[in-house]
């Protein structure tokens, strides 16, 4: 696979004056060359730097690319083009599908991994998205069954609820996008390209991920990226790596139970839980919900209402510079004969707790070492859940329960200082 790297920023933001934004050092090493050694270890070989400001200080740097064992090509913008349009300039020299990086980025994932998504896909485009802290400044994009289903650029309408789920500058794209991209013309993908891609109804598909994903900012923020690379964090959080995770039930431990009406005008968040989810944020631990629905099996609900009730929290959550890395929850109820029931959800299912389904099918998906992760629950089911999948187990609250848990908190603030602390 060939790799685009869209190198033109001045870096103003940053100070810079007399290097381009891609050169920045990260401690100590150019951005642009630790994502030229990231792209060459998946076994990258060819890469096409398009580059602007102060293009000379980048092909001096790297000439043809031998001394970091691939092959690069450097192509110079004579005006800004946008992320999009700088890349008609090399229309006619790229395979049928080839990766995008944004030269800002700072970044270690699996690409083998996103590679195999894409391959499984029918698509125009992959994008990487993925959660973070502050989803009311982000542009954000609206996903359904692994497929892109709306983008909405910032400014976010006020009281517009919305999942955390970002556009994160790295693609996979067939030549096709160039059907969509006006040659020398500015413009750029995430508002130009991409929603008119959706308009023509072509399919554009979202692969999710928790890896270390940021754009290097402002100068405030530049200096925690540098210590987190220098701390290895950045690598640490590669999907390859196995990570821990804190799974959390819903209702009672994240949000008031919502009994037997959970539709979103009875949300209401728990005290401390914005903090609390902002500390499993900055340890190291996923932050995944898992949660049975049965309403929707019985249908007091909709999966569309229950949808609505996630994006109040994920926005509720974001608000507070907090993020849920996902959110499973099982529509399934075993039992018949409620009125109004839907019929091929009554089944006797994997994902409904007790059993483990949603936490195995977490760690799947994201490489998670369960030994080392922790079930939070208010409920019995949740804990014989937990226990089944091979987790650690805290409940919550003063409910009664014969499954006893590891540990018992008050809430999930008690919660989660406790697997803090028990890890320092």
């Amino acid at each position: 696979m060939q790799l685009v790297i869209l190198a033109g920023g001045k870096g103003t933001r940053l100070g810079l004056t007399d290097i381009p934004k891609p050169m920045c050092p990260i401690d100590g090493i150019p951005l642009l060359e630790r994502q030229i050694k990231l792209a060459q270890s998946y076994g990258i070989e060819e890469i096409f730097l398009l580059e602007g400001h102060l293009a000379q200080v980048i092909s001096d740097y790297f000439g043809d690319g031998t001394r970091f064992g691939v092959k690069i090509h450097h192509i110079v913008e004579e005006k800004p083009l946008g992320t999009a349009g700088a890349l008609s300039l090399i229309k006619d020299k790229l395979n049928d599908r080839f990766m995008v990086f944004y030269g800002d980025v700072v970044m270690d994932f699996d690409i083998q991994s996103m590679q195999t998504f894409d391959a499984k896909t029918d698509s125009i485009g992959t994008l990487l998205v993925h959660p973070n802290n502050h989803p009311y400044d982000s542009d954000l994009l609206e996903v359904k069954e692994e497929k892109i289903i709306a983008f909405y650029p910032k400014p976010h309408p006020e009281g517009q609820r919305y999942h955390n789920l970002v556009n994160a500058a790295v693609y996979i794209l067939s030549t096709q996008v160039f059907d969509y991209i006006d040659p020398m013309v500015p413009q750029d993908f995430g508002k130009d390209i991409f929603p008119k891609i959706l308009q023509a109804g072509k399919v554009l598909c979202a692969y999710k991920s928790a890896e270390y994903i940021k754009d290097m900012g402002t100068k405030d923020r530049l200096p925690k990226i540098c210590e987190d690379v220098a701390s290895g964090k950045v690598q640490r959080l590669n999907k390859k790596n196995p990570r821990p995770a804190i799974f959390l039930d819903r209702d009672g431990v994240l949000i008031k139970d919502m009994d037997k009406n959970p539709v979103v005008e009875n949300f209401e968040m728990l005290d401390g839980v914005s903090d609390s989810i902002k500390k499993i944020n900055q340890s190291g631990y996923l932050a995944i919900v898992v949660t049975n629905q049965p309403m929707i099996a019985k249908g007091l609900v909709t999966f569309e209402q229950v949808d609505e009730v996630h994006k109040q929290l994920e926005t509720a959550l974001g608000q507070e510079k907090a993020y849920l890395d996902d959110i499973y929850f099982c529509p399934h109820h075993p039992e018949k004969g409620f009125e109004g029931e839907i019929p091929e959800l009554k089944i006797d299912c994997k994902c409904r707790k007790p059993k483990p389904g949603m936490l195995l099918k977490a760690a799947q998906d994201y490489n998670i070492n369960l030994t080392n992760s922790w079930m939070i629950g208010d409920r019995e089911s949740d804990v014989k859940a937990g226990r089944a999948a091979g987790c650690k187990t805290i409940l919550v609250g003063n409910i009664p329960s014969s499954e006893k848990a590891d540990y018992h908190c008050q809430n999930l603030s008690e919660a989660v200082n406790y697997i803090l602390e028990q890890r320092l």
